[in-house]
């Protein structure tokens, strides 16, 4: 394999390729770069821009993907926190909604990026904070991404579980040999290693080939949905009014604030995809392919949170308890034809929890590792890398049994993502105009370097006005002991508001009077942009799907 490239621009060619290895150790280094690695512009072809065969998705891909995405086991429990803090269903189901076209927003403005330079987030990151102090950017999305991947995880296990109990009614009364203090049990441990066992080949479909994976749980999961709530209305009665007669049980400012706190949870809960959506509309066919999301994502969340809220209901007059998980009201079906029907809810939320925790945390921490360690990791790569640390490394029977203050944390975590997607908002849409040089951001010593030390100060500064003032209200999120004035738990309360937009009104506000004029180009440079000296051909993300790279090429090389 060779790493010698052509200069960009006619720029003489230099040969990047390391010297042959003489130890043990190099040797086997050796063995496992990647074919097509480019230590100069430290990228590999997972890293660089999708190339035009690849750009496979389209709306209607988009559309499954996020009824897939929202249509799972951690959606019919959308409702239950802040039913128990007191919010009757209607101003639950009102509250999750406008949560979701909220974050939606973000997410389709986010995605501009991806559609449009057919790059990632990783990427993108370099553009505004600079190449060396986007890796701190990247390293904290990967961090989150592997925790909820080992989560999510277990909740898959919990489908297999379910599968488990409904095939074999012996399973149940399998004995625990594990220790006392494990924090899992024997049924569940056997689950946990089917599902790993299961879900690892899954990760070595390309993402540009997964739409089969969300199309088939986009059909299979709301209809399990449909089929469990008109179930538990035949069984209760429709006019039975314990469906439907909790109220609210907050006025006042209590309610408004209680109100504002469900927002910002819920958003939150979305505040990693909202950073890392690029990652999969570079896929793109068109550049306004995925802006159906700012109606399918609040419609389908609506939808499934409907279905949580209407089964939870219905299990507290059926068995005498509430049980806002789906798999815990499945399990109590044990007749003949009731182990049936669990077996199939079962087996489709499988391929839900699947569909949601690679689209959510494994690909995106995976084109983390990525752009971490390009010349050894591709997407394929990264994915069984956090599979094994996600599932058995962070152990998350024990993150979920013996640690509520790590999954606040978790849940709160976009206290930093918030600031960060407003920075890149503002970057991109308001200081830059949506003119980058995608080429730039793959060349160290480039306009995007900024200073030395690679870092753009003015988003150095604009991050932390986002994060700083929200940690007072955080930190008692974590540790109940410690107390804060109202005040502060309000303005934390109103976190995804204040994050993003103080961060991205201080960027524009620096680079307005501080501007970094290298950066700013007379016209973009997209990935299908000819680069031969002498041509100056340019064309907009629509053309770019009917001009191949090779055609680019040869229409440039006819000027010389």
């Amino acid at each position: 394999m060779s790493n010698e490239t052509e200069g960009v621009f006619g720029q003489e060619a230099v040969d990047y390729s390391s010297p042959k290895p003489t130890s043990t150790w190099s040797r086997w280094l050796s063995k496992l770069e990647l074919e097509g690695s480019d230590q100069g512009r430290r990228s590999n072809p997972d890293l660089d821009p999708v190339p035009p065969e690849r750009r496979t998705w389209r709306t209607h891909n988009y559309v499954m993907y996020w009824i897939s995405d929202n249509m799972s086991p951690s959606g019919f429990r959308n409702a239950a926190s802040l039913m128990e803090v007191g919010l009757s269903w209607r101003d639950s189901l009102i509250c999750i909604t406008i949560a979701q076209f909220i974050i939606a927003i973000v997410i389709v403005l986010n995605g501009v990026f991806g559609s449009t330079y057919h790059a990632n987030f990783s990427i993108q990151a370099r553009a505004s904070f600079g190449v060396y102090f986007a890796y701190l950017m990247i390293i904290m999305r990967m961090i989150v991404g592997i925790f909820w991947y080992g989560i999510q995880a277990y909740t898959g296990a919990e489908c297999v579980r379910s599968i488990l109990y409904a095939i074999f009614p012996q399973f149940r009364n399998v004995k625990n040999t594990m220790a006392a203090n494990a924090n899992i049990d024997t049924q569940m441990m056997t689950a946990y290693v089917i599902y790993f066992i299961l879900i690892l080949p899954l990760h070595l479909v390309p993402v540009h080939k997964l739409k089969w994976l969300f199309t088939v749980k986009s059909i299979s999961t709301p209809a399990i949905g449909i089929a469990l709530v008109g179930w538990t209305v035949h069984q209760v009665g429709m006019s039975n009014t314990s469906l439907w007669n909790q109220e609210t049980t907050l006025s006042g400012s209590a309610f408004s604030w209680t109100f504002l706190a469900g927002l910002y949870s819920n958003i939150g809960t979305w505040s990693t995809l909202a950073v890392n959506v690029p990652d999969f509309t570079r896929y793109a066919k068109s550049n306004k392919s995925a802006y159906i999301t700012l109606f399918v994502l609040p419609a389908t969340g609506c939808l499934v949170t409907f279905f949580g809220v209407v089964t939870a209901a219905g299990s507290k007059i059926l068995y005498g308890s509430i049980l806002w998980d789906p798999l815990l009201f499945i399990d109590e079906w044990t007749s003949h034809g009731g182990r049936a029907a669990a077996f199939f809810i079962a087996f489709f939320f499988l391929i839900s929890q699947v569909g949601v925790n690679i689209a959510a945390n494994s690909i995106s921490a995976a084109n983390d590792l990525n752009c971490l360690f390009p010349k050894y990791i591709n997407i394929r790569r990264g994915q069984i890398i956090v599979a094994f640390i996600g599932s058995w490394a962070l152990t998350p029977w024990n993150i979920l049994t013996s640690a509520p203050a790590f999954l606040n944390f978790m849940s709160g975590y976009s206290v930093w993502l918030g600031p960060l997607v407003g920075v890149l908002l503002s970057d991109f849409y308001l200081v830059h105009k949506q003119k980058y040089d995608i080429w730039e951001m793959y060349d160290f010593n480039g306009i995007y370097r900024y200073n030395k030390w690679g870092t753009n100060w003015r988003a150095f500064i604009a991050f932390f006005c986002g994060w700083v003032p929200l940690l007072p209200g955080f930190i008692p999120t974590v540790n109940s002991k410690v107390t804060v004035p109202a005040g502060v738990t309000h303005l934390y309360d109103l976190g995804y508001f204040y994050g993003p937009l103080s961060s991205a009104l201080v960027y524009f506000v620096l680079c307005y009077f501080w501007p970094a004029k290298e950066t700013m180009i007379d016209r973009p440079i997209y990935p299908d942009t000819d680069v031969i000296q002498g041509s100056d051909q340019s064309f907009t993300p629509e053309e770019d799907e009917t001009k191949s790279m090779e055609k680019v090429i040869a229409d440039g090389a006819k000027t010389f």
